[in-house]
């Protein structure tokens, strides 16, 4: 059997806003943990996440995350994870509601500005192939999220 291959992670960043935005997308940013504008996060690269990914296609930008990159956002921005551990119970244990990184707890989300020299020459509407934002960057995701930190 072939050695495993280190699956890529995702690097995802909201970039259009919420006005007239249909439920189905607007459901599917939310399972995606990206509330707002400028909201990055990062996913593993599956197939459920790569559907997700595509429904809402026209609002988001997206591509394959360098180690270095997650490691600063964490690092910048990052913020700690506050909310409960488990329910008053103690019998659920809300495990999904965080992401741990060298043993501290923070949000699935992190909170970027608007990228330093704009998003593109066409916009936040034209696909980043045509010179726009919106759609698959590839590596060139890292570029983009380290003007925006």
């Amino acid at each position: 059997m072939a050695e495993k291959e280190i699956l890529k992670k995702l690097l995802v960043v909201r970039v259009r806003g919420r006005v007239r935005l249909l439920t189905g997308i607007k459901n599917t940013m939310d399972m995606l943990r990206l509330y707002k504008t400028n909201y990055c996060v990062v996913l593993d690269n599956n197939l459920i996440n790569k559907g997700m990914i595509q429904k809402a296609k026209d609002y988001l930008t997206w591509g394959e995350v360098d180690t270095t990159l997650i490691e600063e956002l964490f690092a910048k921005r990052g913020t700690e994870y506050t909310g409960p551990l488990t329910d008053s119970k103690k019998k659920i244990e809300y495990k999904s509601r965080y992401v741990e990184h060298k043993g501290k707890k923070y949000n699935k989300f992190f909170k970027l500005n608007p990228p330093r020299g704009g998003y593109g020459r066409k916009g936040i509407k034209t696909s980043f192939n045509l010179g726009g934002a919106v759609g698959n960057r590839g590596e060139k995701i890292n570029d983009i999220v380290r003007r925006m930190m």
